[in-house]
């Protein structure tokens, strides 16, 4: 009877969650089509088989950790990290710009972030009529480097909430523990790296794995900023996923994508929740 009360919910997670995924797990495994099939077979392992022998994934899945690195390992962290930081310590008229800003990219719809880097980076776009303000040439970013573009999109679209994360973390921080340590004589990089970092060591691992999380499944700033292009150059799992499942018809395939993808973010996971149990 103790567990009579959560039981609805339980049921709820059965049928919207558990159910849902069970029934991709099985499509995986089979030939499904979208289009001009006429029945559905079990083929058991042979999508996952064509995807680790196809270069299209290959290429998909490192552009899907080189964009999760640059963009929340190292872009979203650091910067919000770094924000909190200075944010703690400015005037508030300072914070309550900056905050304000930071927070306004946040909670922008995906799609119209996307345009807007869009327009800010293409050919004819905002940056390089900066760059020509101050006679440093320009180039099309979005084709030559368009890893990067939709990167720092990501990064600047995600960042307020690790800002936000850090700043709760930091305000917990004895203020006498920062003072002791400067009177010792560390300087102000040293009390970041042997007392900040050390105590907020908990925080830092809870917002890198929703971070990370969160980045591996991005697929409408990407498919808006640069439709996977030029040719795959930005073609991440979620773009050919959905490139493989809709596009070419291929449902089964595409699902055993969606299942590899899924197992990435479950070895981020388990690596972060190793890193928080781990003691200093």
């Amino acid at each position: 009877m103790r567990g009579l009360p959560v039981l609805p919910a339980v049921l709820l997670l059965l049928l919207f969650l558990a159910g849902p995924i069970a029934y991709c797990a099985y499509i995986a495994f089979t030939d499904m089509r979208l289009t001009g099939a006429s029945g559905t077979h079990f083929v058991g392992l042979a999508n996952f088989r064509q995807a680790f022998a196809d270069p299209g994934f290959r290429n998909a899945v490192l552009l899907t950790l080189l964009f999760t690195v640059l963009s929340s390992i190292v872009g979203q962290n650091t910067l919000g990290l770094a924000l909190a930081a200075v944010m703690r310590r400015a005037s508030r008229p300072v914070r309550t710009v900056t905050g304000g800003v930071v927070i306004v990219a946040w909670v922008l719809p995906e799609i119209v972030a996307a345009f807007l880097l869009y327009a800010f980076f293409r050919r004819e776009g905002t940056l390089n009529a900066i760059l020509g303000w101050l006679h440093l040439p320009g180039q099309n970013w979005l084709f030559t480097l368009p890893v990067l573009a939709v990167s720092l999109a990501n990064v600047w679209r995600g960042t307020a909430f690790s800002m936000l994360v850090y700043s709760a973390a930091l305000a917990e921080i004895p203020q006498d523990v920062a003072e002791q340590a400067q009177v010792d004589g560390a300087s102000a990089a040293q009390r970041m790296w042997h007392v900040t970092l050390p105590m907020i060591r908990r925080s830092i691992g809870t917002n890198l794995m929703l971070n990370t999380l969160q980045t591996l499944s991005v697929f409408g700033l990407v498919w808006a900023m640069t439709r996977g292009g030029p040719g795959n150059r930005s073609q991440t799992l979620p773009l050919f996923m959905y490139e493989k499942a809709f596009q070419d018809s291929l449902i089964g395939y595409g699902t055993a994508v969606a299942l590899l993808l899924l197992a990435v973010g479950a070895l981020f996971s388990v690596l972060y929740l190793r890193l928080l149990r781990t003691e200093v």
